[in-house]
């Protein structure tokens, strides 16, 4: 299994190399090619709402993308360390279950309705350390690059 970890501070430009090295290690690890841009959407989608979540709770600590090939599923998780509600630890939703959320409001709402569009594999989860949106998606085959 290799994985791919990439930190970085909660910047709104720092958005758009998240997105590119998604797409870079999902084309490496064998995503096809059709799928690609909706990897891209949808690291952008989680990585905006994990900087959004760190700059209006005042955090700076970096925002987690880790990137996991395995045989035959390539998976990303984004994380930020904005506490879930008390009470709550380990909660997880999956796919439309994220965005039917009556905790999730506004913008996050918004942010995890487009996420959930895209891919068919989603789970949200969030607790005391914080919150995580993990994606999953089919790989078609051993990669061709060496």
């Amino acid at each position: 299994m290799a994985t791919v970890e990439l930190r970085f501070s909660a910047q709104p430009e720092h958005v758009r190399t998240a997105r590119l090295v998604a797409a870079a290690v999902a084309r490496r690890a064998g995503v096809e090619e059709a799928v690609l841009d909706e990897v891209r959407l949808a690291v952008g989608e989680a990585c905006s709402r994990a900087v959004g979540l760190h700059r209006s709770n005042g955090l700076t600590a970096p925002v987690r993308v880790v990137l996991t090939e395995e045989e035959k599923v390539f998976s990303i998780e984004v994380g930020d360390e904005v506490p879930g509600p008390a009470g709550s630890p380990g909660d997880s939703v999956s796919g439309i279950d994220a965005v039917l959320d009556p905790d999730i409001e506004g913008e996050d709402e918004m942010g995890l309705a487009v996420i959930s569009g895209l891919v068919d594999d989603v789970e949200v989860t969030s607790g005391e350390s914080g919150g995580t949106i993990r994606m999953s998606w089919p790989v078609s085959g051993a990669a061709d690059l060496p």
